[in-house]
């Protein structure tokens, strides 16, 4: 059993990954070869790298993509993708060519607003704070004049703030809650910093308000922080065509209509359904929110808790068929950024926006709606016609083959044979066991 470590972020690179072979990695003798293959050659780059996190060793590298051929309000674009699944770049691009030839995808942004809480304990009584928080609004928001000067200066900043009796939730509960506008950031070190400074003006002035002290009680601040629940900071996606248009050479137009409608009307009354087919969506989402180096875990956070927003957890999609026409639609909460964080560091984040064409944040909402949209359309696409498996396991093929270490001779005859074939694990191995024999 290996020994506790004291010091482990003040050792270098070279004694971090030493005591982690000596400890953890005995029985694997190409781990230290293996950690330092994935090293750049170009040493500023891996310093940057390096510097993004504590006690970096190696580089995780997952494919970096591109979904071509989406157009999104009248104009085209190629979307960059990093993720590791198979099928997803490929259904993808599969619904952004279907859906070029339909007038491809229209998208808004509904709200940019964002929010976070000073989350407070008073147990006195509500008239007290009441009369103690209209008091002391100016001087919260004259406090943090410094910090938002840059940001109001460019039309962002707080836009109000409020207090919030929470205490049928739990009993001495109430909150400050504040709204922000933060334009092309995402924002969280700006209101985090806002929310800290407002929370200490708020403790200090509370010593001193008069009406406390004869009561002999004082709110106490828990804790500050932004929350990724940002239900304002809202974009909408959809597709919509006649049905007839959708008539393609797996089904007619009116039946697949009616099968996709029902399946969304599934994923709306299911939750089983719901949690996968929601998942599919964030395939898409995900994937370009890693390509654009902002906050995927906040979204993905941020999104569910939007998809049972009203006590259930359902579908974030929605489908039907109105005087013969069809429309699909999503409508989600997103809060990014397209300056600070690694926008400006990540050499592939940079030419992510690149390939977007430097897209303010508001565009970026857009594309990403889109790119989820998409995925969730191809996904029900397959499953209502072909089944997902066929596509899914097409892709999987070459993972596969290289679980097996084809050679590039065996990977060319299974890739030919399984065009008529169909995929399973332990097909493959038996195809790439009889061709060795």
């Amino acid at each position: 059993m290996a020994n506790p470590v004291s010091g482990f972020s003040k050792k270098s690179k070279e004694e971090k990954i030493t005591w982690l072979a000596e400890n953890y990695l005995a029985n694997s003798p190409n781990a230290v070869a293996t950690l330092k293959k994935y090293w750049n050659p170009d040493e500023k780059i891996q310093q940057l790298h390096d510097d993004f996190i504590e006690n970096t060793l190696s580089n995780y590298y997952l494919p970096f993509g591109i979904a071509p051929n989406f157009l999104i309000n009248g104009h085209l674009y190629a979307i960059p993708m990093v993720i590791e699944e198979s099928s997803v770049v490929a259904a993808a691009s599969n619904a952004a060519k279907f859906w070029l030839k339909r007038g491809g995808f229209k998208a808004e942004v509904l709200g940019t607003e964002k929010n976070g809480q000073i989350h407070l304990n008073f147990f006195g009584k509500k008239e007290l704070l009441t009369h103690f928080f209209a008091e002391v609004k100016p001087k919260l928001i004259a406090g943090i004049a410094s910090l938002q000067k840059k940001m109001q200066e460019r039309g962002g900043g707080l836009k109000s703030i409020a207090l919030i009796d929470a205490t049928e939730k739990l009993e001495g509960y109430y909150q400050l809650h504040a709204t922000f506008e933060t334009l092309d950031a995402m924002g969280a070190n700006f209101i985090n910093s806002c929310l800290e400074a407002m929370a200490h003006i708020f403790e200090a002035e509370a010593v001193r308000f008069k009406p406390f002290k004869d009561h002999n009680t004082y709110p106490e601040v828990v804790l500050s922080i932004l929350s990724n629940y940002v239900p304002n900071c809202r974009v909408k996606a959809k597709v919509s065509c006649r049905v007839e248009d959708l008539t393609d050479k797996h089904t007619d137009g009116t039946t697949f209509a009616t099968k996709f409608v029902r399946a969304v009307a599934i994923a709306k009354a299911e939750r089983h359904r719901a949690v996968t087919h929601n998942k599919g969506i964030m395939n898409g989402i995900d994937a370009v929110i890693l390509a654009t180096g902002n906050d995927f875990r906040a979204v993905e956070a941020g999104i569910h808790a939007y998809a049972a927003k009203n006590g259930d957890y359902t579908s974030l999609t929605h489908a039907k068929v109105e005087n013969g026409i069809f429309t699909f639609w999503i409508e989600i909460p997103l809060a990014l950024g397209t300056v600070g964080g690694l926008t400006t560091l990540h050499p592939l984040v940079k030419l992510a926006f690149e390939i977007l064409q430097k897209p303010d944040a508001k565009q970026l909402m857009q594309v990403v709606a889109v790119a989820g949209l998409a995925q969730n359309f191809a996904a029900i696409r397959s499953l209502v016609t072909t089944g997902i498996q066929k596509g899914h396991m097409k892709m999987h093929l070459m993972n596969i083959l290289n679980q097996l270490e084809a050679s590039e001779g065996e990977k060319e005859k299974a890739v030919s044979y399984f065009k008529e074939n169909t995929v399973s694990h332990s097909a493959v191995v038996s195809f790439v066991e009889t061709l060795r024999t």
